[in-house]
């Protein structure tokens, strides 16, 4: 927001100061995540956006960012948007379907509205694609929800990599959920609650969404060569 509104300020349009923009941007940051609380040497900072920000990252912390990008089969996140649909349609009303009535009317038509470039899916995908485009393919790593669920040790050696930090043993059959979000404010019905086991689940596409999932196939490809 500062990065957005700063230039709109009378007073700093009338006396330019990039400088001090840059400054203040530095200090929200490091003053956000320096808690006395609870020092870590090591902060994650989660957010969709970041791929679209990449420039900006660079700037406050003058060396090249690195971003993990965890990924899934297009066809599947938009079979689980279908399905919390349908779990939900009896007394929730998603805000698209208000906003998207006569598309909302169908299974396909629901996907287009999750795929818009305004909605969830949509925006999430264009803004990783367009960072690749941008040139920054070597900031971004891909983590795959397949090859983790599959391979976690293998998977979680390569973010250990990527990150240039000292590995640690993690124990996927006991996953204890420490954060906590509300969804509403989303307008969504909760649907970040982690599972207490990593384990692989099957495609749901196939029975949830059959032929409507086909044209969105290809999509997969942006990250299929890169992902861990």
């Amino acid at each position: 927001m500062v990065r957005s509104r700063w230039n709109r300020i009378p007073e700093f349009r009338a006396a330019p100061d990039e400088d001090a923009k840059l400054r203040v941007l530095r200090a929200i940051l490091k003053a956000h995540h320096d808690d006395p609380k609870n020092k870590r040497p090591v902060v994650f900072d989660k957010s969709p956006a970041w791929p679209s920000l990449l420039e900006t990252v660079e700037l406050l912390l003058k060396e090249k960012a690195k971003v993990l990008v965890p990924v899934r089969d297009v066809r599947d996140v938009l079979a689980e948007c279908e399905q919390m649909f349908r779990v939900n349609n009896g007394t929730w009303e998603f805000p698209q379907e208000e906003a998207h009535f006569l598309k909302w009317q169908t299974v396909e038509g629901r996907c287009e509205v999750w795929m818009a470039r305004d909605q969830a899916v949509g925006l999430a995908y264009n803004r990783i694609r367009d960072a690749v485009h941008r040139g920054f393919s070597d900031r971004l790593h891909f983590v795959e929800y397949d090859r983790l669920t599959h391979e976690p040790k293998k998977v979680f050696q390569g973010i250990y990599e990527f990150l240039e930090e000292k590995p640690f043993a993690h124990d996927f059959q006991h996953i204890e959920q420490v954060t906590h979000e509300d969804d509403s404010h989303y307008g969504l019905p909760p649907v970040h609650v982690l599972r207490p086991k990593l384990k692989p689940s099957e495609p749901l596409w196939p029975k949830v969404l059959g032929k409507v999932a086909k044209r969105y196939t290809p999509l997969n490809e942006l990250w299929q060569a890169k992902a861990d």
